[in-house]
Parts: structure tokens; sequence; C-alpha cells
């Protein structure tokens, strides 16, 4: 009687069961994919495209691009701090208008008349004196009697002297405290002789009035000596003069 290890037969057992299993997976993945390949089958005639459908064509497009903007100014940069400085102003001073040009007048202006006496301001230096004869000659158009004749205007010569004037101070001038002089003049209109002498002189104004200044010009007018003026080269007598005598 022969005798079976229990581990063999168990070792058989459970190899024999292993593939039975084995088989029974393998079976049920078949069907798995005939399944599948049943099933896409199916689908692929129902999506399949219909002859009489109308294509649709597909076109891409681009997408526009947004414009390129230049980048942003930036502000240089100020050293210190507080608020941008204003901008310069340049002021333009007006031009200054050119005052208009005066025209000359049509008649000469009249001379002035004469002051002969002592100054009223001081000086350390020696006077000039009443002057001397000039040696000038005269030219304008006149009534002479040959080419280039003309006339001449009353000349200058002398007048009186200060010691002159100082004894022909008016006695209504003098005395004071201290027996000084006031100071005054006489204005007087003379005409000229043929012999440099004055004639025919009057008072025109004094000052101060009524200190006698007026009446010490009418004496004065006997130092003074004028030349006549002269007419196409002849002395004409006759011609009126006015006198400032000053007394200091």
């Amino acid at each position: 009687m022969s005798t079976i290890n229990p581990s063999i037969s168990d070792g058989v057992r459970f190899r024999n069961s292993r593939r039975g299993r084995d088989a029974l997976v393998g079976a049920g993945v078949l069907l798995a994919h005939l399944g599948l390949f049943v099933l896409f089958g199916r689908m692929g005639d129902a999506t399949a495209p219909s002859p009489d459908a109308t294509p649709i064509d597909v076109a891409l497009v681009r997408p526009p691009q947004p414009p390129v903007l230049p980048p942003p100014v930036q502000p240089a940069p100020t050293s210190g701090g507080g608020a941008p400085a204003a901008p310069s102003v340049v002021h333009v001073p007006p031009q200054a208008e050119a005052p208009p040009e005066l025209p000359a007048p049509r008649t000469p202006a009249p001379e002035p008349a004469l002051t002969v006496g002592v100054s009223d301001q001081s000086s350390v230096d020696p006077g000039l004196g009443q002057g001397g004869e000039g040696e000038g000659t005269g030219v304008g158009t006149g009534s002479g009697d040959g080419p280039g004749a003309g006339a001449t205007g009353p000349r200058f010569v002398r007048g009186p002297s200060n010691a002159e004037l100082a004894r022909l101070h008016p006695a209504q001038a003098r005395g004071g405290l201290f027996g000084g002089r006031a100071s005054g003049e006489g204005i007087i209109h003379c005409l000229i002789r043929l012999d440099r002498q004055l004639e025919q002189c009057s008072i025109v104004s004094e000052t101060p009035p009524g200190r006698g200044f007026g009446v010490a010009a009418l004496q004065a007018a006997g130092f003074f000596r004028f030349d006549p003026p002269t007419r196409g080269g002849r002395a004409q007598a006759g011609e009126g003069v006015t006198l400032t005598v000053s007394f200091r």
C-alpha cells in the first residue's frame, strides 16, 4: 500500500487552481477586447461623413497687434527739493525816441543886453578888465557901394571902470551901521553917435526900485564907447543899444 506525501498533494492542488484562474482571466480579457472592437466599429459607422455634407473651411486669422507707444519721457533729475524754478523773463527797455529836430529861426535872436560893472562873485584870480578893440571885419548882404561890401552892427569899445562905478554908487544905497553899500543895477537905453559916444539915454528899469540905481546908470553912460554900425561900408548914427550897469 503506497503512501502519498501530504505536502506534495497540496502543491499539486495549488498549481491546478492557479492555472484555472489564469485561464478565466485570459478569457475575460479576450472578451473585453472583442467588445471594444464591436463598439468602435459601430461608432465609426455612425460618425462617418455623408457624401452630401458641405465642407467647412477654417481660416486662421492673426489677432491685431496693439500699437507700440514710445516710452514716457522722464523729467530730468534736479538737485535739491522744492518746486521747479519759473522760466526766466527778459525785460527789454523801450527804445527812447530821439527828440524832434527844431527848425532854425527865420530871424536871428536879439543880442542880449551888455552888462558892465563889478561881478557879484569874488575870485582870487585877477579880472580880465573891460576888454580891448577887436580887429574883425563884418560881412553880409546890404546896400553896399561895391562888391563884397556889407553891414556891421554896433561894437563895444569900453565901459566905466570899477573905480568910476564906485564914485557913481547912489547915495540912497550907502550908509548903514558899518558904512556899507547895497548892491543894485540900472538898465538904460541909448543911441550911438558917430563919435562913439552915447546920447538920448533913458532909464528902462532899476533894481531895487527907489534906491537911485537908474540915475547912477545914466551917469555911467558917459564912460561908454561904441563903434557905430555900418551899412555899405559907411557908419550909421542913431543905432539903439540897451545896457545893464551893475553896482556891487
